[in-house]
């Protein structure tokens, strides 16, 4: 058996070698990191659950309309990618104040910001991904103002989606971070959505009691980061619950 060329090797996945021109292969890893790495654990199933709910996630955009690098699922840990030009930016979108901009501003955690903030960070791990302004990115040359302006579109509508998705199963969509690329068709060139939505790059809480079911139960140290994981996934009904879920790991449902 041949072995696949690693392409990346990120804290979350690994990038291989697609098995047709133009496409590659995305492994969701078990590893969790906060603090820019400075912490990291392994948790048995995580990557399972993110690259389902990523899937879950994805196909719907597709079927939308916004464009994206997934192609589909092959098992429990890949999917098959489109291979796109990453831009080098996090683009954070949020609507109720929580992580850094409390700090920076001076707010209230929890609260629901007037309208909702797109805001972008420089992708440097060395540097601490630094939040940029519009101006950093057109005098760096990262993104050109036209391809900006389709990240922006992008995001509102990615974030139109997901704040009725999962108020829908009793989730309050805080804020979330995607990844765009360029993706080239030929002479062509369109930006799509990259990377993952999952709960590694949400932050979402229950509506009614506001318990957390992202990354921020390991950066906090505050319950299982697994099952809150599943929590999600079995709202959106990607898992089915049972009784020996929580020893045997989680149990997929077949894609339509």
């Amino acid at each position: 058996m041949n072995r696949r060329r690693k392409l990346y090797d990120g804290k979350a996945k690994t990038l291989y070698e697609g098995p047709e021109p133009g496409t590659l292969i995305q492994h969701f890893k078990d590893d969790a990191t906060a603090f820019n790495g400075k912490r990291h654990e392994i948790f048995d199933g995580k990557g399972v659950l993110n690259n389902r709910i990523s899937e879950f996630i994805f196909t719907r955009l597709n079927q939308l309309g916004i464009p994206t690098h997934f192609l589909r699922r092959l098992n429990m840990r890949e999917q098959l990618i489109r291979e796109v030009e990453i831009i080098p930016l996090e683009v954070v979108v949020r609507n109720v104040a929580a992580g850094s901009i409390v700090k920076r501003l001076g707010l209230e955690s929890g609260t629901r910001l007037p309208r909702s903030i797109i805001e972008f960070y420089y992708k440097d791990d060395q540097l601490g991904d630094p939040m940029v302004s519009e101006e950093h990115i057109t005098a760096f040359g990262w993104a050109t103002p036209q391809e900006l302006d389709d990240i922006m579109t992008l995001a509102v509508r990615v974030n139109d989606f997901l704040t009725g998705l999962f108020a829908g199963v009793g989730i309050q969509l805080v804020d979330f971070k995607i990844e765009c690329g360029r993706q080239y068709e030929g002479d062509m060139m369109r930006i799509v959505v990259a990377d993952e939505i999952s709960p590694d790059s949400c932050r979402l809480w229950d509506i009614k009691t506001s318990q957390k079911l992202d990354k921020d139960v390991f950066r906090e140290q505050i319950g299982n980061l697994v099952e809150a994981y599943r929590e999600v996934a079995q709202r959106l009904g990607i898992l089915t619950e049972t009784d020996n879920a929580l020893t045997t790991g989680p149990r997929l449902v077949k894609s339509d």
